[in-house]
């Protein structure tokens, strides 16, 4: 086993391989940009290493930094987490020339499932089932529209180096290729520095179901599979395993697949076969296609853990380290049943936007595994991922798992930058979904069901107005000693306006008058009925709902919005290009900018039809959730 371990990663699964190595009496070595300085994993880890500033081409892209960082610190060995550069053939290679050792698999075996087109044909001559489609070098538009008229429509265009849902378009008519193709071309080179796409047949009632692996490049075993059908931009939100449906049959030839995939390739360490499966009329042995291999550790790998009883990043470094597998498949077996769900800063009603901002407040619960790289204080970063932390549930069956997952959700607070929180309590929750009724629509098919948060209630407003009073501990005795009786306060939510007035029954009893009705409140423990919280100007209530509220100062006055007149920037990003000019003509819908942000592109369109007044933003520039872009000139019948 090694003595230092060095891992070239940040956040949750940095703070993951951490936990392990140190069970095993293994040190380890953190590095981080200067937006990490004071990140979780740094404070873990027995060591640090400064990288360089926050955007990743200055720091966890640099694979030369992070190898002379573990040649300086005396780290035998190097674990790439997931993300970066875990996939990078050429940085596995650099590692090994400085005489290191690659938590992973080999180059070659990256290498060979790097590319879909060419990964897709190895499997092909491996025997596993490939989708129906054009996985070929020629890349001219025409060329690869025939190609998708041959495979029928609606088709998929797909990075070839692509994942995550990057560079990925679904297209369902002839009609919308070329404009779909150009997008995906320029999301996949902006993402992985490689244009090049591959065509497939669209698979109506898909579920993705992706397999386990482990090979210590002369053997393989697979650890059973997993369902991550539920997903947003096509980017996966809940996992669990096994997968719902899942058949003794199905689940055979889906394993042995996949550890062909493996062992055609000659892989070491931990890996994950995807899947496309075909979910109409339930799960069949000939009814799934091989998708892609991720050669790293993928992040929803707990739920595995937690159906197999063991430790995939432990595996990972035993493996590493040059012994031999340490279970055989025979050995391995399911016990009940588990479900992940991801917590991201995300802004759910406005398209799964991220979001970035401190975290004020964060609770879990013990009733969870709980995998997170960040504490209450923290700032979400808008130059990495802006997922918070990873909620695992383990229970006996299916629904036991469930159970407890909804429980969970419900226990969890987060207060300070807007999460996806109300959105999966929803989604566990969903008949289809409890039902094991379910595919990779199922989130866009629900649509407002499943991404508005219902709005508050008289009793959040209620509860929100009394935490806003900011009243000691102990009681509101001495409320009368300095304010009135009757305490007016006023909060806003999404542009709606709450005026409260407080009136004081007793020490621990107090009335809110809402318009005509009245609310009683009894304060129980250090609660008024839900936990409550009042943190930088705001106050979050988490009762049924996670609700929150902006405290509005008495002196400020009303201010005039524009409206409809303007476009503002969402969310942190590059400007990628600009498709109109001030003084232009544009109707309601045109495209105006494109946004790149988290590796992907949005499309600014215009709100309504008009002239453009002014725009403010050119391509290559940086803007700031809430700036101006652009703003259309005032519509003359307005006036």
């Amino acid at each position: 086993m090694f003595d230092k371990i060095l891992i070239a990663n940040r956040g949750e699964i940095a703070c993951r391989v951490i936990r392990t190595a140190r069970a095993l009496g293994v040190r380890t070595v953190a590095v981080y940009s200067d937006a990490d300085a004071r990140a979780l994993h740094v404070a873990l880890a027995d060591e640090s290493v400064r990288l360089g500033p926050a955007p990743v081409a200055d720091s966890y892209l640099r694979g030369d930094l992070i190898i002379a960082a573990a040649l300086a610190t005396g780290a035998q060995a190097i674990h790439p987490g997931y993300g970066f550069l875990s996939e990078n053939p050429d940085f596995v290679a650099e590692v090994e020339k400085a005489g290191l050792v690659f938590i992973g698999p080999s180059a070659d075996a990256i290498r060979a499932m790097g590319l879909k087109d060419a990964a897709k044909a190895l499997m092909a001559q491996a025997g596993v089932p490939v989708v129906p489609g054009y996985h070929g070098a020629r890349q001219e538009p025409d060329f690869l529209a025939a190609r998708a008229a041959e495979t029928g429509y609606p088709v998929l265009i797909k990075a070839v180096a692509g994942g995550g849902g990057k560079g990925m378009r679904l297209v369902a008519q002839p009609s919308d290729f070329a404009d779909a193709l150009a997008s995906a071309q320029a999301e996949a080179r902006t993402a992985f520095g490689n244009p090049a796409v591959l065509i497939e047949k669209y698979i109506a009632s898909p579920r993705h179901i992706e397999v386990q692996v482990f090979g210590d490049g002369h053997d393989a075993v697979h650890l059973f599979e997993r369902d991550c059908s539920l997903q947003r931009r096509h980017q996966k939100v809940i996992e669990e395993a096994p997968a719902p449906g899942m058949t003794t049959a199905v689940r055979a030839a889906m394993g042995d697949a996949a550890v062909r995939a493996a062992k055609a390739i000659g892989y070491a360490g931990a890996g994950t076969v995807e899947f496309i499966v075909d979910g109409a009329g339930g799960l069949h042995p000939d009814g799934f296609w091989f998708m892609e291999m991720n050669t790293r550790l993928q992040v929803e790998h707990p739920v595995t853990e937690a159906i197999t009883g063991l430790d995939l990043v432990e595996w990972q470094l035993r493996v590493a380290a040059g012994e031999a597998l340490p279970l055989r498949q025979k050995d391995l077996a399911i016990t009940g049943h588990a479900v992940e769900a991801r917590l991201y800063a995300e802004d759910v009603p406005a398209g799964f936007l991220p979001a970035t901002g401190r975290i004020d407040h964060l609770v879990f619960p013990d009733t969870a595994r709980i995998d997170t790289g960040v504490r209450a204080g923290d700032e979400v970063s808008p130059w990495y991922d802006p997922m918070i932390a990873k909620l695992t549930v383990h229970g006996a069956n299916r629904a036991a798992a469930l159970r407890g997952m909804a429980a969970a959700l419900d226990a969890t607070q987060v207060a300070g930058t807007v999460t996806n929180l109300g959105f999966l309590r929803r989604l566990v929750r969903d008949k289809g979904f409890l039902a094991g009724d379910f595919d990779t629509g199922l989130i866009a098919a629900r649509g407002a069901a499943l991404m508005q948060d219902a709005p508050p209630s008289p009793r959040d407003i209620a509860i929100a107005a009394v935490v806003a009073a900011d009243v000691p501990d102990g009681a509101l005795a001495g409320f009368t000693l300095w304010s009135p009786l009757a305490r007016r306060i006023a909060l806003t939510q999404g542009g709606q306006r709450y005026d409260a007035t407080l009136w004081v029954v007793s020490a621990d009893e107090v009335e809110v008058a809402l318009g005509q009705e009245t609310i009683p409140l009894r304060r129980r423990g250090t609660d008024w009925g839900a936990p409550a919280i009042r943190h930088a100007g705001k106050v979050t209530v988490f009762g049924a709902t996670c609700q929150t509220f902006t405290l509005v100062d008495p002196l400020e006055r009303a201010t005039d919005e524009r409206g409809g007149d303007t476009v503002l920037a969402p969310m942190p990003g590059l400007v990628a290009s600009v498709a109109v000019t001030a003084g232009q003509a544009v109707a309601a819908g045109d495209r105006l900018v494109v946004l790149e942000a988290m590796k992907m592109e949005h499309v600014l369109r215009a709100p309504r039809d008009g002239v453009l007044a002014t725009v403010a933003v050119r391509a290559g520039q940086q803007v700031a959730a809430g700036d101006l872009v652009a703003a259309l000139a005032p519509d003359a019948s307005d006036g």
